[in-house]
C-alpha cells in the first residue's frame, strides 16, 4: 500500500498538468487562504465575506462578477400571535393519555388542540445581487486565482489578459458598515465596465443617478422589512455615466465601490441610514478603509493560533485538497484552515448589536432559503455559538444572548396562554419577530425546551467571564424565568412518583409502540430531563453568586431530588424515552439523549465514569445505523467523542465531516448548506485539545495519534483562563495558563492533577509532567 506522502506527490505531479502553470507558480503556500484556480461554478464554490450584518458571496467571474448580497435583517413576516386557544384545556387530557400508554390518541389530540396556526410566513432573504460586467481586451486569460485570506478577511480575484493584470479586492468592513470593492488594472485606462443591482422577483425599485445605484423594496409583498441598498462608484481616471438602471465606467485606472444596506427592522429609515453610511466612507481612501477593516478584524481573529503540521497539499487549490482528503489523504493544515474558517465565519456573521447568526450565518441566496434560514432552537442556533467562548470570541456570543432577552415578552405570554404557567417557554424554532408558540407537526413541534436549553448559554458566558453585572441584569432574570416554567411544568409520574416533563418529544425522532404505531410524544423524554437538570443546577449556582432567591433555590433543589433520573436500557444504552421502544430510525440525526454528555456536563469522567460506558454504547449504536449523515450531526458527534476522551474516534468523525459533508468553499453541507456544522466542528476540535466543563482544565484529553506535533494558543477555559498548549510526539510538551480573573486553577493531564492559586493577569508555565517551567 502506497503511503499518503507518495500519493500526494503523485497528485501534485498530476495537478501540474491540469492547472495553468502560471496559477500554480504564483500561488505560494499559505495555509490560511481558501483559494481556487477558477471562478465559482455555483454558490457552493463562492467565497463569503461579512461584517456581522452585511455579507457577500464572491463568485469571481472573469468577464462578469456576481456578488450575491445579504443583510441580516432582510426578513419577511411580522409579529404574530398564534397560540392554539384549546391548548391549555387539552394539556391534562394529553398527559393522561400518555401516562396510560395511549400514544397515538395523545398525539392526535395534541396535533389538533395544541399546535398553533401560523398564518404569516417568515423567511430570511437575499438582499440581491451586484453585477459587474467587464469589457476586457482580446486575448488569452492566464494566471487566474480567487481567494479568501482568513488573516485579513479580504477576498481577492486576480487574472491576466495579454499584458494587463486585473485585480479585485472585496471585504465587508465593520468600522465602515459597508462592503468595499476595489477594481484595479496594471495598465492605465484599462478598466471599462458596467454595474447594476438586481433582486429575485423583479419587484425591487432600481435607480441610477450620477455615480450612485440604489435598490429598494418592501419585501414579502409588503409583509416584511423595507430595505435599501446603495452603491457609490468612485472612479480614478476615465469617464462615468448613469444610463437607465446601470452605471458605465470607461477607461478608468481604478474603481472603488462602496455598498451599504439598511432596513427598517429597528425602526430607522433605511434610505437615510444607507446614505449616511455612504457619506461616512466616501471621504476616506481605500487604503484607510482597508487598514481600519483589517485592524478591527484581526483583534478578534489573531487571538487563537492552531498548528497541526503541514504537507505539500498547501500548494493546491482548496477544492483539490478536499478531493484528496475524500480519497484518503491526510492534510493537517486543511483542518487548521477549516478551524480558522469557522472562527472567521463567527466573526463575520455575529457582531455585538446585530442579530444572531441564523441557519446560514448571514449568507443565503434567493427568496426561500432552506428552512427559511431561521433560528432553530432545538440545537442549530445553540451549535452556532458552541465555539464562541472557548475560541476567544466571547463578544460574538452577545447577539444570541441579547436575542434571548428579546424573546422574553412573547415567551412569557406563550407560557401563560398555552399552558397556564408562569415563567418563559419557547419551542423548536423562532425568527426575528420573536415568536415562541409552536406550530406544525408534533414530531418536531411539541417540544417546550427551546428556552430552557438556550439559557444554558447565558450561564456559560458567565463561567468564562464572571461578569456579575451581566449576570445580575441579563442572565439570571432569564434563567430564573425559564426555571420557573420548568418548576411548574413538571408533573408527578403516577407509575414512579418521580417528576417528569411532558407532553414532549426527543427532537424530531419517533418510536414504535407495542401496537406497531409510529409515535413521537411521551411523558419524560431523557433530553428534557437533562436540559432541566442543567438549567436548575445553573440557576441555583447563579442565585448563590448573586446571594438572592434562597427559597426559590431550595425549591429547585427539591425538584432536582425528585426529577426522573437518566436510565439505562437492557443493552446498557442510555434510554431516549421512558420505555425501551423500537426505533424506526436507529440512525437518527439527532442524538438528543446524550445532551448530558455534550453540551451538558452531567456525564463526565470526573463525576460518573460509569455513565460514560453507557454513552459510548449509545453513540456507537446510533453511528452503526447511519448516524452522523448530516453535517451538523457529525459535528455534534466529534464533541461527544472528545468528551469520551477518544481522540481516534473524534478524528475519524472529523475526517468524515470533511469527506462527506463539506462543500468546495468549506461550508458545511447538511445537505444543503447549514453553517452550524462549521461551528460545531470548531468546538469539537477545541474540545479534543482542551476541556474545562468538569471543574478542572484538562489538556489534550482526546489527542489523536495523527497529530503527533502541534500547538494551540489562545483558547479559553471556564474560570477565566487563557491556554497555550504545545505538544510533541503525541505528548504534552509545554503549557502556559494566563489567569484573567485570579481564580484558583486545577490542571489535569494524563490523569495527573495539580491545583495552584493564581493572580490576575499573571501567566504560569508547565512542562509535560505538569511541573512548573517558570
Amino acid at each position: 500500500m502506497k503511503s499518503n506522502s507518495f500519493v500526494l506527490q503523485m497528485f501534485r505531479l498530476l495537478l501540474l498538468f491540469i492547472l495553468p502553470m502560471s496559477s500554480f507558480a504564483q500561488q505560494k503556500p499559505d495555509d490560511l487562504k481558501i483559494w481556487f484556480s477558477r471562478p465559482a461554478a455555483n454558490w457552493n464554490e463562492a467565497l463569503p465575506v461579512g461584517n456581522g450584518t452585511l455579507g457577500a458571496m464572491v463568485f469571481g467571474g472573469i468577464a462578469s462578477e456576481r456578488l450575491q448580497l445579504n443583510e441580516s435583517s432582510v426578513w419577511t413576516g411580522k409579529p404574530e400571535d398564534f397560540v392554539n386557544p384549546q391548548s391549555k384545556a387539552a394539556l391534562p387530557e394529553v398527559r393522561k393519555l400518555l401516562f396510560e400508554g395511549k400514544y397515538a390518541e395523545a398525539q392526535k389530540l395534541a396535533q389538533s388542540a395544541m399546535m398553533g396556526d401560523k398564518k404569516t410566513n417568515s423567511s430570511y432573504q437575499t438582499l440581491g445581487d451586484l453585477h459587474i460586467d467587464f469589457s476586457l481586451p482580446e486575448g488569452e486569460v492566464s494566471g487566474y486565482t480567487r481567494d479568501l485570506d482568513l488573516e485579513t478577511a479580504v477576498s481577492k480575484v486576480t487574472y491576466q489578459v495579454e499584458d494587463v493584470t486585473f485585480t479585485r479586492e472585496v471585504f465587508s468592513s465593520f468600522p465602515a458598515n459597508a462592503l468595499i470593492i476595489r477594481l484595479t488594472a496594471s495598465k492605465a485606462a484599462s478598466l471599462s465596465l458596467a454595474l447594476k443591482l438586481s433582486r429575485p422577483g423583479n419587484k425591487a425599485k432600481l435607480e441610477a443617478s450620477g455615480n450612485e445605484l440604489m435598490m429598494s423594496e418592501h419585501v414579502g409583498d409588503g409583509t416584511g422589512v423595507k430595505m435599501v441598498t446603495r452603491v457609490k462608484v468612485l472612479n480614478e481616471g476615465g469617464s462615468l455615466q448613469a444610463a437607465g438602471t446601470s452605471i458605465k465606467v470607461d477607461k478608468a485606472n481604478t474603481v472603488v465601490l462602496l455598498l451599504t444596506a439598511a432596513t427598517d427592522y429597528r425602526g430607522t429609515n433605511p434610505s437615510v441610514v444607507s446614505a449616511n453610511l455612504i457619506s461616512l466612507s466616501e471621504g476616506k481612501s481605500f487604503e484607510t478603509l482597508k487598514s481600519d477593516h483589517i485592524a478591527d478584524y484581526q483583534k478578534y481573529f489573531k487571538r487563537v493560533e492552531l498548528d497541526l503540521g503541514t504537507t505539500d497539499a498547501v500548494y493546491f487549490p482548496t477544492d483539490s485538497r478536499i478531493t484528496a482528503v475524500q480519497n484518503g489523504n491526510s492534510d493537517p493544515s486543511l483542518i487548521k484552515l477549516y478551524y480558522q474558517f469557522g472562527r472567521y465565519l463567527l466573526i463575520s456573521s455575529s457582531r455585538p448589536g446585530g442579530l444572531p447568526a441564523n441557519l446560514q450565518g448571514i449568507w443565503a441566496d434567493g427568496l426561500t432559503p432552506p428552512w427559511s434560514a431561521d433560528y432553530h432552537i432545538n440545537i442549530n442556533i445553540q451549535m452556532n455559538y458552541w465555539p464562541s467562548e472557548i475560541t476567544n470570541l466571547s463578544e460574538m456570543h452577545m447577539p444570541f444572548l441579547g436575542f434571548l432577552n428579546e424573546l422574553k415578552p412573547d415567551a412569557k405570554k406563550t407560557a401563560k396562554d398555552m399552558y397556564g404557567l408562569k415563567g418563559t417557554v419557547a419551542h423548536f424554532t423562532t425568527d426575528p419577530w420573536h415568536f415562541t408558540e409552536t406550530y406544525g407537526q408534533t414530531q418536531w413541534a411539541m417540544w417546550p425546551m427551546g428556552m430552557a436549553w438556550s439559557v444554558q448559554h447565558l450561564w456559560e458566558h458567565y463561567l468564562f467571564t464572571e461578569d456579575r453585572k451581566y449576570l445580575k441584569e441579563l442572565a439570571y432574570p432569564l434563567m430564573k424565568d425559564a426555571a420557573t416554567f420548568c418548576e411548574q411544568w413538571l408533573v408527578e409520574d403516577p407509575h414512579t412518583g418521580l417528576l417528569v416533563s411532558g407532553p414532549s418529544i426527543s427532537p424530531e425522532n419517533t418510536f414504535k409502540t407495542k401496537s406497531g404505531a409510529i409515535a413521537t410524544m411521551v411523558m419524560g423524554p431523557t433530553m428534557d430531563h437533562m436540559i432541566i437538570r442543567d438549567l436548575l443546577t445553573n440557576t441555583i449556582a447563579a442565585a448563590k453568586v448573586l446571594k438572592r432567591d434562597y427559597s426559590f433555590s431550595r425549591r429547585l433543589q427539591g425538584i432536582l431530588k425528585r426529577l426522573s433520573p437518566t436510565k439505562l436500557g437492557k443493552d446498557g444504552r442510555i434510554m431516549e424515552w421512558t420505555e425501551e421502544f423500537e426505533e424506526p430510525e436507529p440512525g437518527h440525526r439527532h442524538i438528543s439523549h446524550l445532551f448530558g454528555l455534550y453540551p451538558g456536563k452531567q456525564i463526565s469522567y470526573q463525576q460518573n465514569p460509569e455513565l460514560l460506558q453507557a454513552a459510548r454504547k449509545t453513540l456507537d449504536y446510533r453511528i452503526s445505523h447511519g448516524g452522523g449523515h448530516t453535517g451538523w450531526s457529525r459535528a455534534w458527534i466529534i464533541n461527544f467523542f472528545a468528551r469520551l476522551r477518544d481522540g481516534e474516534a473524534a478524528y475519524q468523525n472529523l475526517s468524515a465531516l470533511l469527506q462527506k459533508s463539506t462543500l468546495p468553499n468549506l461550508f458545511d453541507n447538511h445537505p444543503p448548506f447549514q453553517i452550524d456544522g462549521n461551528f460545531g466542528a470548531v468546538a469539537g476540535i477545541t474540545e479534543m485539545l482542551m476541556q474545562s466543563h468538569a471543574g478542572e482544565i484538562e489538556l489534550l484529553p482526546a489527542l489523536p495519534a495523527v497529530w503527533q506535533k502541534g500547538c494551540i494558543h489562545g483558547i479559553v477555559a471556564r474560570g477565566g483562563f487563557e491556554i497555550n498548549i504545545d505538544w510533541q510526539e503525541g505528548k504534552l510538551w509545554y503549557a502556559t495558563i494566563t489567569s484573567r480573573l485570579g481564580n484558583p486553577c486545577t490542571l489535569r493531564y494524563d490523569d495527573k492533577v495539580i491545583t495552584f492559586p493564581t493572580e490576575k493577569e499573571k501567566s504560569y508555565s508547565f512542562n509535560g509532567s505538569l511541573q512548573s517551567a517558570d
